[in-house]
């Protein structure tokens, strides 16, 4: 279980389908990749929509493509409480059952019945990175985050194998503010394993 893995804050963001691209942004619309993520294949874009929920909205939140099979919505559990949302915390893509949300774009709007989630905290590693860590996909691990004043060890995070991926630990805002986490060169290690 030895070796250090980058810890990245996933801020709140949207993945769209072709579909609702389309209806939220103008027919025939390709999203405008802004920058690279650290997850191959993976970006964000210049697109922005409004997350509107029971209390309040959410203006300006990020979309991420590529297109997706199914539209989400991840939010911290601040933001949900924000805007009177109930999200589940759940793996990316587990939708079923999770909150709903209307989404507001500059050439409509879509009704969302479900797939707003607070996304579960989660390591993404190749085969080789579960091999050499001695973990295994779905495998529940504690991360030990060592920051300046609030190092913090997370426990429930799940692990994420396919080799589509790149090794990077993933965390929202609430859980990097707990953790003190300021500086993009922050690392965990795996301390136990289930």
């Amino acid at each position: 279980m030895e070796g250090k893995i980058l810890v990245e804050i996933s801020a709140r963001h949207i993945h769209l389908t072709d579909e609702h691209i389309e209806t939220l942004f103008g027919k025939g619309h390709i999203l405008t990749k802004k920058k690279e993520l650290s997850q191959p294949g993976e970006f964000a874009c210049e697109e922005r929509l409004t997350v509107v929920g029971p209390k309040r909205e959410l203006t300006g939140v990020s979309v991420l493509g590529p297109a997706r099979a199914a539209s989400q919505v991840e939010i911290s559990a601040t933001d949900a409480r924000s805007i009177g949302i109930s999200a589940p915390v759940r793996e990316s893509a587990d939708l079923e059952g999770s909150a709903p949300c209307k989404l507001i774009g500059p050439a409509g709007e879509i009704q969302l019945d479900e797939g707003v989630i607070i996304a579960k905290r989660h390591i993404h590693m190749t085969p080789e990175d579960a091999e050499k860590f001695g973990a295994e996909n779905k495998q529940i691990v504690q991360a030990a985050v060592k920051t300046q004043d609030r190092s913090l060890i997370f426990d429930d995070v799940v692990v994420r194998v396919s080799p589509k991926y790149a090794l990077t630990m993933h965390i929202d805002t609430d859980e990097g503010n707990a953790a003190g986490i300021t500086s993009p060169e922050t690392y965990c290690t795996i301390i136990k394993k289930d």
